[in-house]
């Protein structure tokens, strides 16, 4: 009888023992799918791109350098009034006659006398062309008005209107490239001879 009772106590302590590791192994082979199953993918984010730099357009000024009125030329293109020049004074001459232009407008008015001319501009390069024409009565020939100017950097000594023109009454352009660095174009003039003198700037972007 005691064997009898001894060997259901066995059973019994042997299928609760079963039981619990049939219970641990359950668990330990659930914690480690928890553990295996993989992350959720973090979701991945496109680096900012920049925008291209957008290229800035550079202006066209025309100025009339001797008059204190602007006007539209030949080609359709205004031309703004005197403005941006140091000293000096101006003359209109309207009843001349110029040769070597389609435009006498801008050279019967003449800026004469002046130490300066500025303009502000945004920085890049430029084609500046300086207009002149020797119209003074009192200039009669090669070596009468000399001048120099100096246009950022680039200068120009012994200038005379009369050689460069091939006489007086006659329409000429100096075209300077240049590349302006610190927000404004300047011109210096000096006198060699006679009062410096011009008709019209033109600013045109370079390349």
């Amino acid at each position: 009888m005691q064997n009898t009772t001894r060997t259901k106590q066995y059973f019994f302590n042997t299928l609760i023992l079963a039981t619990a590791a049939l219970s641990f192994v359950g668990c330990q082979c659930g914690k480690q799918q928890c553990e295996s199953k993989p992350a959720a993918a973090a979701t991945s984010v496109a680096p900012a791109v920049a925008a291209p730099a957008v290229p800035q357009t550079l202006p066209t000024i025309r100025i009339r350098a001797g008059s204190a009125e602007g006007f539209t030329d030949s080609s359709g293109n205004a031309w703004l009034a005197a403005q941006g020049f140091t000293d000096g004074d101006t003359v209109d001459r309207s009843d001349l006659t110029i040769a070597n232009t389609k435009d006498q407008a801008i050279y019967r008015t003449e800026r004469y006398g002046m130490t300066g001319f500025s303009q502000p501009l945004p920085n890049g390069k430029y084609t500046v062309k300086l207009h002149f024409a020797e119209t003074f009565e009192g200039i009669s020939g090669v070596g009468q008005r000399v001048f120099s100017f100096n246009i950022e950097g680039k200068e120009f000594k012994d200038f005379d209107v009369w050689a460069k023109a091939g006489g007086g009454l006659r329409a000429y352009v100096e075209s300077v490239s240049v590349e302006v660095n610190d927000g404004k174009l300047d011109i210096a003039f000096t006198s060699n001879v006679e009062n410096p003198e011009i008709n019209g700037i033109e600013i045109l972007p370079g390349s």
